[in-house]
């Protein structure tokens, strides 16, 4: 730093030039150095100085009241409190200057730095905050690099000070988010990542779980959304602090966010503060009203905030699409050694001693590798028979895990003991109600995924279910007779079976795979090419049906040519119509006979039968031949197509047509372009959506029945896809107990005030009087009350009749 002469920086050189020190404000200083930076060198010089010599006393007070303490003479631990508070607010005050006087203050971020790493842990809470705060104002300026502070502030994370480590990790956060907001440095990246990674494989929990929780975040805000972030927390897992390998289990399952806080009391992060936004709606009215109603200002005002609402309606469709396809997304995903990292962790399974929630994290995460990745771990299962009991805590969890390992790539005979002990343990008939619904269901999702363990025995047996009482057991046995009609229909008994679309269906051999040999969808592009071409042969058809009207109107002007033409037509019709009820009257006596020489040959010997059956055919040939001039020919094969051509011009150009078609596809030979398969994405979203609309009668019309029925997922989509506990619990409901009931009714009775009588709410009624009261202190007319009077006149003489011809009992003298 150049030193200025002393009588430049004294006090009485200020006051000279009319600047008196003593009304020297910091805040105000700092924006005339903003306005003026060369004008007020001196003054920045001098309060430098005074930084140097407030940080010089700061550490002698430090290292005295250290020796005092250590000689058992007490003192002080924070030296004093004016001489931190100058410096936290010299601190801040260079920083907010430092961009104006580069050279003036080039050693000032590395002499913050120095001491945060130096005495981080000694230093007061509040200079130490106002140190930190220093030291990011000025890397948010890029005066300091991150790189070169990473590994400070995440040392600044593993102290104590709570304020400090969400201070410092929002830093490191939201730096390396603004570092890849626009483009990705993946130089820079990684060299980041690389100090993380090395801190995430230190021995030290405090460090590694802070670099766990930063690694976490930036993958799951899709900042570090790569293959090294994600293998690096899946590695986690073997640490060898427990509550590092809970953070980085409780990631890669999604059950929650990792916390920033290290104790469970401090489980609040920075992101559960965000309010959820109510769903934008747009209404019929509001769009109405912005291209019809009020003047053409307005008009603009109302379409422009109309486009406002179509665009947030659109980011929230967008978030929530993203959200829904990350909730099956996983970090395990990206594991490049996916057997190994299954066998390490199911290893450390069978030697750890951790609590059983930690074991049923570690068994969770084995049986979503297994089944995202598709791997062949059998002494798995074993190993989770001892915890199948109808009993066992968390039972649904560990049956979910149990479904989510299984795949089609797993030998049936390794999964087999556990399946039937599922079957043994929960369906039986002394087994409540819940047991036997969530067994049904767990057997229905893994002979979805392994059909080969199932037998038509116990197939009979389970289905039997569907005539409990019970809705939840009834329905799972429902699922499974559903399951059972597309993948084997004939194991179930034949009152079972429905209508399936094939009944000779059977599941996969083990080991066997299907291959396509076609673009899947391409027959939806043909389907679609064929509507186009029928709708236009629609359109000519109308076209011709307007011209044989014109037609007819010509034919009405020329009467005579018209009326003889038209006569020679209906005498034809009418042979035509006189020759088919002949031929139908033929039928009926060639099918009558053929019924009675069926009859009389079923009863005599087989020899006979054959050649009954030979002469009966050649005579049904004989009578095709003859009807084949009034009925429409189906052309097969093409060269009989070629033979009859001569008799029909039409049936050529349809032969030709058809052949142009096959050949039009040949030559093609498969190959699609992206507008193809642009078409094809499409046609499918709209057969989803027409399906989706028909399922929930929505949509009858232009609907395949057998297209709405169950569809089995392909096993790519079924390990990809997490398996819901909550699915396998589906329709049970569970008994509440007395307080929960309580609960209940106390909440319907919130809106509602207390039972009083009603005269009480009469009395206590404040404010003017009801209607009825009103209407008793109106005026009334005169003929209103005569009319009154006369009518309560009537009423007291009825009663006087009643009351004498009452009866009171038998006399005692009669």
């Amino acid at each position: 730093m150049p030193m200025l002469p002393q009588n430049l920086l004294s006090p009485e050189s200020l006051s000279a030039s009319g600047r008196g020190s003593e009304r020297l404000s910091l805040p105000a200083l700092q924006s005339k150095m903003k306005c003026d930076p060369e004008g007020y060198e001196s003054e920045l010089l001098l309060l430098y100085r005074h930084f140097d010599s407030s940080l010089h006393l700061f550490r002698q007070q430090s290292a005295f009241s250290v020796s005092a303490s250590a000689s058992g003479g007490g003192g002080g631990g924070g030296g004093d409190p004016t001489v931190t508070k100058d410096l936290g607010d010299l601190a801040m005050f260079l920083a907010h200057v430092r961009p104006f006087y580069p050279e003036k203050l080039v050693e000032f971020p590395g002499q913050l730095a120095e001491l945060l790493r130096s005495a981080g842990r000694s230093l007061p809470s509040t200079l130490r905050c106002n140190l930190v705060q220093a030291l990011i104002l000025l890397v948010n300026r890029k005066i300091v690099d991150i790189e070169e502070t990473l590994d400070l502030f995440m040392e600044l994370q593993t102290l104590g000070d709570r304020v400090m480590r969400k201070l410092a990790f929002s830093h490191v956060v939201q730096s390396i988010r603004r570092m890849n907001q626009k483009h990705k440095n993946e130089v820079k990246n990684r060299k980041l990542q690389n100090i993380l990674f090395s801190m995430l494989q230190e021995e030290e929990e405090l460090r590694a779980k802070r670099a766990l929780t930063v690694l976490c975040d930036l993958h799951r805000r899709k900042v570090w959304f790569d293959d090294r972030t994600a293998n690096a927390i899946c590695t986690a897992c073997f640490h060898t602090s427990t509550r590092v390998m809970v953070s980085s289990l409780s990631f890669l399952l999604g059950y929650e966010r990792v916390e920033e806080a290290d104790d469970s009391d401090e489980s609040s992060g920075e992101d559960d503060t965000t309010v959820a936004k109510s769903p934008v709606l747009l209404s019929r009215e509001s769009i109405y009203k912005a291209h019809h109603k009020g003047t053409i200002a307005s008009k603009k005002k109302k379409k422009a905030k109309l486009q406002r609402v179509i665009r947030s309606m659109k980011k929230q469709q967008r978030m929530s699409t993203e959200k829904n396809c990350s909730s099956s997304y996983s970090p395990l995903t990206h594991l490049k050694d996916a057997q190994g990292f299954a066998e390490r962790l199911f290893s450390r399974l069978q030697t750890c001693n951790e609590r059983f929630e930690v074991k049923m994290m570690m068994l969770k995460a084995i049986a979503r590798t297994v089944g995202l990745h598709r791997l062949v771990l059998l002494n798995f299962y074993p190993y989770l028979q001892k915890y199948v009991q109808p009993h066992q805590r968390d039972i649904t969890n560990l049956l979910a895990a149990a479904v989510q390992a299984c795949h089609d790539m797993v030998p049936p005979d390794a999964v087999e003991p556990l399946f039937k002990q599922i079957v043994n343990q929960f369906v039986h008939d002394r087994s409540r109600t819940e047991a036997i619904a969530v067994g049904l269901n767990v057997v229905r999702e893994i002979c979805l995924r392994i059909p080969l363990l199932m037998n038509e025995d116990l197939l009979q047996d389970l289905v039997l279910y569907k005539k409990s009482h019970e809705k939840a057991i009834s329905t799972a046995a429902r699922s499974l007779i559903t399951l059972f009609r597309e993948l084997c229909p004939s194991m179930l008994v034949k009152k079972d079976r429905g209508r399936p679309t094939d009944p000779k269906a059977r599941p996969k051999a083990f080991g066997e795979v299907s291959v396509s040999t076609d673009v899947p969808g391409a027959e939806l592009l043909q389907n679609d090419d064929e509507s186009e071409s029928s709708d236009d042969n629609d359109d000519d058809e109308d076209e011709a049906n307007a011209s044989g009207l014109n037609d007819e109107q010509n034919q009405q002007v020329n009467g005579a040519t018209g009326g003889e033409k038209s006569g020679e037509d209906t005498d034809i019709v009418e042979d035509e119509v006189a020759a088919e009820d002949s031929n139908s009257e033929d039928d009926e006596e060639e099918e009558n006979s053929e019924n009675e020489s069926f009859e009389e040959s079923s009863q005599e010997e087989d020899d006979s039968d054959a050649g009954d059956y030979d002469e009966d055919d050649d005579k049904v040939v004989d009578e095709e031949e003859k009807d084949c001039g009034s009925k429409k020919r189906k052309l097969i094969d093409f060269d009989g197509e070629l033979n009859s051509a001569d008799m029909s011009l039409r049936a050529l150009k349809r032969l030709a047509g058809s052949k142009m078609e096959h050949s039009s596809l040949d030559t093609t030979d498969g190959i699609l372009s992206n507008e193809d398969f642009q078409r094809i994405k499409e046609l499918k979203a709209k057969r989803d959506a027409k399906l989706a609309l028909a399922r929930h009668g929505m949509l009858r019309k232009d609907v395949d029945p057998k297209s709405m029925d169950f569809k089995i997922p392909s096993s790519e989509q079924l390990s990809v896809k997490r398996v819901d506990p909550a699915m396998l619990e589906v329709n049970i409901k569970k008994k509440l107990n007395k307080e929960e009931r309580l609960a209940l009714v106390r909440a319907g009775r919130e809106e509602r005030g207390k039972y009083q009588a009603r005269a009480a709410v009469k009395q206590k009624k404040t404010g003017g009087l009801s209607n009825k009261q009103k209407e008793h202190k109106k005026a009334m007319p005169l003929a209103a009350k005569r009319s009154k009077v006369a009518r309560s006149r009537q009423e007291k003489k009825k009663q006087q009749r009643r009351s004498g011809k009452q009866f009171r009992g038998k006399k005692a003298w009669k």
